[in-house]
């Protein structure tokens, strides 16, 4: 299997367990709740999809940058992570996304960037 699409696999599974962890403490902890008016299978789904658009993005820009960012994983990382906090933040400020739930993503995001950049530099890096 070609090693682009293997990270782009290894990549999403990352990306799609840590925040079942993370959010499942939330839960515990915060009371985080499921959102109302879709099935579980149905919310899965969704941010499968998600998770799946964003593997492949973040490989793939990393794969083309990787004679600059196989040195600089972590500022690769770096980079992703101060896009997606500031995208919760943004979604904490609207409605139906509560300020429990960004950091639950801010948490994921800060484990799973970094562990993904450094796994892809592995694989793919020069």
């Amino acid at each position: 299997m070609n090693t682009v699409v293997l990270s782009v696999i290894l990549v999403l599974v990352v990306i799609y367990i840590v925040p079942f962890f993370v959010y499942g403490v939330f839960s515990k902890v915060a009371g985080l709740k499921p959102p109302e008016g879709v099935s579980p299978a149905q919310f899965l789904l969704s941010v499968f999809i998600s998770k799946v658009g964003t593997a492949i993005a973040f490989v793939l820009l990393f794969y083309f940058g990787r004679g600059y960012f196989s040195e600089k994983w972590l500022l690769y990382a770096f980079i992703w992570w101060v896009m997606f906090v500031i995208d919760e933040m943004g979604q904490a400020m609207g409605p139906n996304y509560s300020w429990s739930e960004a950091v639950a993503g801010i948490i994921s995001e800060t484990v799973y960037f970094p562990t993904s950049a450094y796994l892809i530099n592995l694989m793919i890096g020069t």
